[in-house]
């Protein structure tokens, strides 16, 4: 419990924050798994219909630090390769 003024404060404001954080990561993870399953099940067509919609959820998670631009760019290069790799 806050025992000052700016600690509730602080306490509403990480409130907000962690559910925004879990909106874009729960958008992003579902993403990933629609792509995934495509591959997994060989639909080319609509694995490279979402792969700008995931690439896109990335960048943002990535341009307001809810993940390391690294891992986007990780996941972004693991996608192409496995797209790529379907006939």
């Amino acid at each position: 419990m806050a025992n000052t003024k700016s600690a509730a404060k602080r306490a509403r404001q990480t409130t907000g924050r962690t559910a925004a954080n879990k909106r874009v990561s729960t958008n992003v993870k579902t993403q990933l798994r629609d792509i995934r399953v495509a591959v997994a099940a060989g639909k080319k067509a609509e694995a490279l219909a979402l792969m700008p919609k995931v690439s896109s959820a990335l960048d943002k998670a990535a341009k307001t630090g809810r993940i390391h631009k690294n891992k986007a760019n990780r996941h972004k290069g693991d996608l192409a390769r496995s797209l790529a790799a379907l006939k």
